[in-house]
This record gives structure tokens, C-alpha cells and sequence, in this order.
């Protein structure tokens, strides 16, 4: 790793639901596979579950784990996490707290002591509130990290991907690619909406994960997105024709 600060990427969705936390954690293995040191970090979460490491979020839980949890990072994956399963504004507010983005830096950069790379998790889709003001778009500015784009794929994806896209350009992040998640088996022509994203977004495709796919198989198909953005594995990994051009990280 290059300097204190390590690579990262903010993962932003077209919506609730649309399988960032799976792209999530199938990137960190996929990263992991290939000899980088990565973890991941959910800034923002809404909505808990009772777990043997006491009361957490669900997705956090699956991010500490592929993470490799401890209690020296547990606070800093998840600074911030409302018991409410809302937005995490009305969360926030219905306890009194205003998310502190100096708080979420601080969190980020300790993390990132140890790592390559640190996938960040946003809440929600891009502008989604966390408080009175802010957004989760606001995380990604305040981060400096460039954004890869969930594509929920069902009907009405390509609006939601098209005005994401157009989101992040105007917040002056960069777009460093697009991740399909198939999240409707009964999604008419998810072929040619996966074919109209390439055409339109203006950024790569760098995954695609089928719908139920058994997660134990998400990271084989996050090997191409992992090489585009850390470039060659540091040791070798399956990537059978991988010819993905590396996206440039800060």
C-alpha cells in the first residue's frame, strides 16, 4: 500500500434493497483471493438483529464477518446504526443524534491504517437522507472515494441507474463502474435492459450477480470487478480472460 491512506470505493445503490451488501461482501473476498488486504464499512445503517456479538445490523454483521471481525474495527465499520428500520434521518432524529461526518472520516481512516482497500457501503440509494441536510452522497464527497454504481435489476432499473448516474456526476463524485444485481426472477427482458445500461451508463459494467445466486460463488464473480480496481491480483487468482481496464483509485 502506497502512503497512510488506502484505496477505496463507495458502493451507492439504485435503491433499498438491491444487493449492495452481496456486492459488498463478495468484493472484499474477491479482493481477499487475490492477495489485497480489504475490509468493509457501512457508515450509516438502519434496522437490528440480535447476534452472538450482541445487538447489530444484519448487513453490517455480513460485512464484519467477511471483514474478519474484532473488536478494535467493530465501532469504526459501523459508526453509526439507529435500532428504527427507516431512513436513517428519521432513525436519527426519533434518538436525537446528528450524524457527524467527521466522525464517519475518522472511522474511514483508521480502517484504512491496515488495508489496501476499504469498500465503503452506502445506506439506501444516493441521496438518501441522514439527517437534516445531508446525504448519503455527502459520505461519498466527505470519503473522497470514487463510486461504483448497484444496479437493482428489475422493472424501472434504468430510470433509477440513468438519474443515479446523473446524481453522482452533478455531486462531482466519479462514476468508476456499474455492478448488475438481479433481484426479480421474473424480470421480462433483463437481458436487454443489462445491454441498455451498457449502452447508456457512462461508466463500465464490472459485475453482474444472478438472482439466488448461492453467496459462496458471489466472489468468483466479482474477480473482474476486483482486478479493475486494484488492477493485477498480488497473487494469482482464477480471472480466465480477465481484460478489464483497472480503474484508477486515489
Amino acid at each position: 500500500m502506497n502512503g497512510s491512506r488506502a484505496r477505496g470505493v463507495f458502493l451507492a445503490g439504485t435503491d433499498t434493497d438491491v444487493g449492495k451488501t452481496r456486492v459488498a461482501v463478495g468484493l472484499i473476498r474477491a479482493l481477499t483471493a487475490q492477495g489485497w488486504r480489504a475490509c468493509g464499512m457501512k457508515p450509516v445503517a438502519s434496522g437490528t438483529i440480535s447476534t452472538e456479538y450482541g445487538v447489530i445490523n444484519e448487513d453490517v454483521d455480513s460485512i464484519a464477518t467477511a471483514s474478519g471481525r474484532n473488536s478494535a474495527t467493530a465501532g469504526d465499520i459501523n459508526p453509526y446504526c439507529f435500532e428504527w428500520p427507516v431512513s436513517p434521518h428519521i432513525g436519527a432524529e426519533r434518538v436525537g443524534i446528528v450524524v457527524d461526518m467527521g466522525r464517519i472520516v475518522t472511522a474511514y481512516e483508521r480502517l484504512a491504517r491496515d488495508q489496501d482497500i476499504v469498500v465503503v457501503e452506502g445506506a439506501g440509494g444516493w441521496l438518501a437522507p441522514i439527517g437534516p441536510v445531508a446525504t448519503m452522497a455527502d459520505v461519498a464527497r466527505a470519503l473522497r472515494l470514487p463510486v461504483v454504481l448497484v444496479v437493482g435489476l428489475r422493472l424501472g432499473c434504468l430510470n433509477h441507474a440513468l438519474l443515479s448516474a446523473q446524481a453522482i456526476a452533478r455531486a462531482g463524485a466519479t462514476l468508476a463502474g456499474w455492478i448488475g444485481s438481479a433481484i426479480d426472477p421474473a424480470m421480462p427482458a433483463q437481458i436487454e435492459n443489462v445491454e441498455a445500461l451498457k449502452q447508456r451508463l457512462p461508466a463500465p459494467q464490472l459485475g453482474l450477480l444472478p438472482f439466488s445466486r448461492a453467496p459462496e460463488h458471489d466472489a468468483a464473480a466479482l474477480e473482474l470487478a476486483a482486478h479493475a480496481l486494484m488492477g493485477p491480483p498480488v497473487r494469482p487468482a482464477l480471472l480466465s480472460g480477465a481484460s478489464s481496464t483497472p480503474v484508477r483509485l486515489p
